[in-house]
C-alpha cells in the first residue's frame, strides 16, 4: 500500500494545497486534496482489470474554488437546508448565513469545503489514509461554540474507502458533517447513472416542501417511486418525482 503527496496549487489567498494519493495492492486508488479535505477521485477496477473513475471530480485546484455542487466536498457544520438560516438552543435563537434563497445550505457562504485543512498521513499494516482536521471559530457562519473537526479517510486491503467524521466543541451546537460525493459506477463521464440498480434498506422517506425543507412526516415508500427496498434501476421510476430524486431516506 502507497501514499504520495503532490502539489496541488495555492489558494487565492496564497495558501498551499496538497493532494493524496492512495493505492492498495488490488489497484484501487483514493485522490484526496487538503482544500475541503475532499474526495478528489476513487479510481477501480473493473471485471477485467480495466481502471475507471468512479466519482466526479476536477482535475486541478481552481475546479474546487470555483465549484457550486460540493464535488466530493466535506460539508459542515450542518449539511443539507436549514430553514430561514435559524434554530433555536437552549432558548437561544442563532441567525446563520443564508445562501440558499431564504435558506443556509451545507455550512453557508463559506462553510468546510472552503477551507484548507491541516493533513497527517496515516498507514497501518493492511489501511493507509489522511487524517484532515480544522477548527470551525466561535460565531462562523453564525453557529456558536469552537468546534475541532475531523475527517479521516482510508483505504483498505478489502477494497474499502472508508470515511470518519468527529467533532468536539465547547458550547452547544448542532453538527451534520458528510461528503458530498457524485458517484457513477459505470465510470465517471461515460454517460449517466439511471441504469444503476439501487437498493436502500430504508421503508420511509421524508416529503419536502417546494423549497427541499423536510415537513416533518415519515412518509412509507411503499407503492411509491421512492420504494428502493427491493434492487431497481435509478431511472426505472424517476419521471414520477417531479425534480427527481432528492429527498432523505
Amino acid at each position: 500500500m502507497n501514499i504520495e503527496k503532490t502539489d496541488f496549487g495555492k489558494t487565492p489567498d496564497g495558501e498551499a494545497t496538497h493532494l493524496y494519493t492512495l493505492t492498495n495492492s488490488s489497484g484501487l486508488r483514493a485522490g484526496l486534496t487538503s482544500y475541503g479535505a475532499t474526495l478528489v477521485s476513487l479510481e477501480a477496477p473493473d471485471r477485467t482489470g480495466k481502471a475507471g473513475r468512479v466519482t466526479l471530480g476536477y482535475d486541478t485546484l481552481d475546479g474546487y474554488v470555483n465549484d457550486k455542487v460540493y464535488l466530493g466536498a466535506t460539508v459542515g457544520r450542518y449539511c443539507n437546508r436549514i430553514a430561514g438560516g435559524r434554530f433555536t438552543l437552549d432558548g437561544v435563537e442563532y441567525e446563520l448565513a443564508c445562501n440558499n434563497d431564504a435558506n443556509h445550505l451545507h455550512g453557508g457562504i463559506v462553510g468546510f469545503n472552503k477551507f484548507v485543512w491541516e493533513a497527517e498521513e496515516q498507514s497501518t499494516e493492511d489501511a493507509v489514509g489522511v487524517k484532515f482536521t480544522r477548527l470551525s471559530a466561535d460565531g462562523e457562519e453564525g453557529y456558536p461554540g469552537n468546534m475541532s473537526v475531523t475527517a479521516v479517510y482510508c483505504l483498505t486491503e478489502d477494497n474499502e474507502l472508508k470515511i470518519d467524521f468527529t467533532a468536539t466543541t465547547d458550547k452547544p451546537t448542532v453538527v451534520n458533517l458528510t461528503n458530498h460525493a457524485y458517484w457513477n459506477l459505470a465510470d465517471a463521464g461515460l454517460g449517466d447513472i439511471l441504469a444503476h440498480e439501487l437498493t436502500l434498506h430504508a421503508d420511509r422517506y421524508l416529503p419536502g416542501a417546494d423549497d427541499l425543507i423536510p415537513t416533518g412526516e415519515l412518509r412509507a415508500v411503499a407503492g411509491t417511486p421512492m420504494d428502493f427496498t427491493k434492487p431497481a434501476p435509478i431511472g426505472s421510476r424517476i419521471d414520477q418525482v417531479p425534480g427527481g430524486y432528492d429527498s432523505n431516506w
